[in-house]
């Protein structure tokens, strides 16, 4: 599989980079606007980019998905959008390109985050009246806060309780209420992402935990999800809709 890489230049483009090369696949080329990524071509923007790749996959910014998107609807070109911190627009941006394209865009490209996320709107279901809070730890690089993943467990819950509102990074001299779900943002060194759920009631506490070890984990989940993405019809997927049709549940294209 020929690849262009959108942030190559990057910690996780240059570990992503690192990993196609040893399972066979061949980056063709790279997006930053560094433009310098060692031997592989880099460009600093999409207008130079090379459009004979069967597949995007971005860990870039943001402010980069506009042109990213725009470049691959153009060219008919597969993405797998491993970037967080998208403002509701920009989802719905990249909602309405799936509908030309293939897309994979997930807040979080671990298997076991998919778990965590299933399991903790298992046991909020299981509670009814617990009360719950989320940590959420990363790096002290990291531009967005809560993560990505923090936001989609607390989405996840809410839809088995519809009546929870989010208090993100709780302040001020208000006791919590019932339903609300608080989420708390730790920004520290080089953590690489850990993901905590506390579900407790007056006579116990549940805790779901996932911790990262490595950088790798997130490059070795989008090159999984580009080979899922190889050859889909145009939609929107992402990571529950690949474990669903690897355990041979299929679901429709959303």
């Amino acid at each position: 599989m020929k690849l262009l890489i959108c942030g190559l230049a990057g910690h996780m483009g240059q570990e992503l980079a690192k990993m196609a090369k040893e399972s066979g696949n061949c980056v063709v080329a790279g997006v930053d606007k560094s433009g310098a990524a060692g031997e592989i071509p880099c460009f600093s923007s999409f207008a130079e980019a090379p459009t004979d790749v069967d597949m995007i996959v971005d860990f870039s910014h943001p402010s980069v998905l506009a042109e990213l998107l725009q470049f691959a609807v153009a060219n008919r070109i597969p993405a797998v959008i491993a970037t967080t911190g998208y403002t509701p627009a920009q989802k719905d941006d990249i909602a309405k390109a799936a509908k030309k394209i293939p897309i994979f865009y997930t807040a979080n490209y671990s298997v076991g985050i998919a778990v965590l996320i299933d399991l903790a709107k298992r046991a909020a279901s299981a509670f009814p009246n617990a009360e719950i809070e989320i940590v959420e730890k990363h790096h002290d690089r990291k531009i967005d806060a809560p993560s990505g993943t923090a936001l989609a467990l607390a989405e996840a819950i809410r839809e088995v309780r519809p009546n929870a509102t989010l208090n993100p990074g709780r302040s001020g001299n208000e006791k919590r209420t019932p339903d609300e779900i608080g989420i708390h943002s730790i920004r520290m060194g080089n953590i690489v992402g850990e993901h905590e759920v506390l579900i407790g009631t007056p006579t116990q506490t549940l805790t779901l935990r996932h911790e990262a070890h490595s950088r790798a984990l997130f490059a070795e989940g989008a090159l999984a999800a580009a080979a899922f993405l190889l050859g889909k019809p145009a939609g929107l997927y992402d990571m529950n809709r690949m474990l669903q049709t690897k355990s041979g549940k299929e679901i429709p294209t959303i």
